[in-house]
């Protein structure tokens, strides 16, 4: 059962969002993510993708892997990892932006966590700051680390906090009307 804690001055009930209600947020949020990050992507994989391959000397009779590469093929695969390389930190970039403006915004809540009727706050619960939900957010890389335990953890403690939230000092609480 989860824990209620009414909200001073207010007629809504909140209560701990729970594991399965934070997992759906994610799974929406992921998806919206996913998207996003394909839009932002794919034109920009597809432009460097045909640069590479023009760079790359594929019509030398002599280039073979039997007598090593000529220097457009290595230029081709560094570039190849270079670029993967850089999508992986854009992509850490995004998913720092939306998680941390979003949960510090008066929503107080990624576009997944609204539609679940989720919201992150701090111990009182008011507001987060930038700073906080930035910390909370990479306190998500450790809660992964370790076999997903920090985030399990959503479903055993008193209070539904994941080791992020413990990290953060922050809480998500479902609020219904």
């Amino acid at each position: 059962m989860e824990n209620a804690e009414p909200t001073s001055g207010s007629t809504t009930t909140t209560t701990y969002a729970g594991f399965w209600w934070r997992f759906l947020a994610y799974l929406i949020d992921d998806i919206i993510l996913s998207f996003a990050t394909f839009i932002i992507f794919t034109p920009v994989w597809a432009v460097m993708g045909f640069s590479l391959f023009r760079m790359a000397n594929w019509s030398d009779p002599d280039w073979n892997f039997d007598h090593g590469m000529d220097p457009g093929a290595w230029q081709f695969i560094g570039s190849v990892v270079g670029l993967a390389i850089l999508t992986g930190f854009l992509s850490v970039v995004i998913q720092w932006l939306y998680y941390s403006l979003m949960e510090s915004s008066k929503y107080q809540a990624t576009l997944g966590k609204m539609a679940v009727g989720a919201r992150v706050t701090d111990l009182e619960g008011n507001r987060i700051s930038f700073a906080r939900a930035t910390g909370r957010y990479f306190g998500k890389i450790i809660s992964g680390m370790i076999l997903m335990i920090g985030y399990i953890m959503a479903g055993f403690t008193e209070k539904k906090q994941a080791l992020h939230d413990m990290i953060a000092n922050t809480l998500v609480i479902k609020v219904l009307k």
